[in-house]
């Protein structure tokens, strides 16, 4: 499969080249070999599955960061406290990729072994789609949950306009036999940062309702939330849509990813730019064998036997039938495995950009 450019200037790339593309602009930045491929994988995984806010566009937020020398490529990662079921993991100031496959591989040991495990990783930076992780702990047979607090404070909560929590999201995974792994993984504002971000880079605008303006209005210009003070809204929006419950998801992600870590609250003053080289966010992740609870096999037949009820619902629209969380994610994945993944016009421009200014090799052509 090779390039194509659609009717909007769209070019659909490879996975391959885009997982080289990532891994070139990546170790021209510094960042450790062995550490580089690991990334690279991540991050081009939530391209291939359609979480396009969470893939290669995530250079051009990461050059910026490491210019502002709140990141640090170089690093080196430690387990700096450990029990049979926990652990603390400092990331250094690094992007979160690594700490977090540690992080992951250590609770599905542990969890293996003694029934569930509990790891907390500090000191750390975007660590890509969440749900990357809890499908890793999936595929072991056991549960996975994963929140991570974020990098900015621009959401605001219900009644209020100053941002004081991040996008904050949590990922939930569930194995099962007969279906795909339930899948859920979501931000706690009404969409993630990245999509605002998306719109901005094509000069597109904003449905009303993703973000407001410094005043608290409704705002459908991604500028405004950029770089003129807006805030994202918690998830469901306003008050009487629901979005205090998004407010209270959003502050219980806070309380997990950087109570346990030790990591800097979202509401500290300054949060992310007070110690040079971290943004010192935090994450989490818990896994649970359910053979704990139940016979093998038992918790994966009752998973499937929901799907199935759920999948049974009678939809709106006969084309469009009901699905569960990480089916439509599997689908684009299935898709993209051959048509590649799309790099519109001015993503594009900026990682030419970044390549050219880090004597990285462009593979976009």
């Amino acid at each position: 499969m090779g390039y194509h450019v659609d009717e909007n200037d769209i070019m659909w790339v490879p996975q391959d080249t885009v997982r080289e593309q990532i891994a070139s602009v990546l170790a021209a930045w510094g960042m450790k070999q062995e550490h580089v491929s690991a990334t690279a994988e991540v991050m081009v995984d939530a391209d291939a599955c359609g979480i396009d806010t969470h893939g290669i566009s995530m250079l051009s937020p990461y050059d910026d960061r490491r210019r502002r020398n709140v990141i640090t490529l170089d690093v080196d990662i430690k387990v700096v406290r450990e029990t049979p079921t926990t652990a603390l993991i400092d990331a250094g100031g690094g992007l979160g990729y690594v700490p977090s496959l540690l992080a992951t591989k250590m609770c599905i040991d542990k969890a293996k072994t003694l029934g569930m495990a509990a790891v907390a990783v500090r000191e750390s930076a975007h660590f890509g789609a969440t749900g990357f992780y809890t499908r890793l702990m999936a595929a072991e047979g056991l549960i996975g949950i994963v929140t991570t607090n974020g990098s900015g404070p621009r959401t605001a909560p219900t009644f209020g306009k100053e941002g004081k929590l991040s996008t904050n999201p949590i990922a939930f995974a569930a194995p099962t036999k007969r279906h795909e792994t339930f899948s859920l993984d979501m931000a706690t504002t009404t969409v993630a940062a990245g999509k605002i971000r998306n719109k901005w880079n094509e000069g597109d605008r904003l449905p009303l309702g993703w973000a407001n303006d410094a005043d608290g209005n409704p705002s459908d210009d991604p500028e405004v939330y950029i770089s003129r003070g807006g805030t994202q809204t918690p998830l469901g929006g306003s008050r009487e849509l629901g979005g205090h419950k998004g407010y209270g998801l959003a502050t219980m992600v806070e309380i997990l990813s950087a109570s346990f870590s030790g990591a800097s609250l979202d509401t500290s003053p300054n949060h992310g730019n007070n110690k040079p080289g971290s943004m010192e966010i935090g994450h989490f992740f818990l896994a649970i064998d359910p053979t704990q609870f139940r016979e093998a096999g038992a918790f994966e037949d009752s998973t499937d036997e929901l799907i199935d009820y759920l999948h049974g619902t009678k939809p709106l629209d006969p084309d469009k039938p009901v699905m569960v969380a990480g089916e439509p994610e599997n689908i684009v994945r299935a898709e993209r495995e051959t048509t590649g993944i799309p790099i519109p016009p001015g993503l594009r421009a900026q990682i030419q950009e970044i390549a050219r200014q880090s004597n990285a090799a462009f593979l976009l052509v």
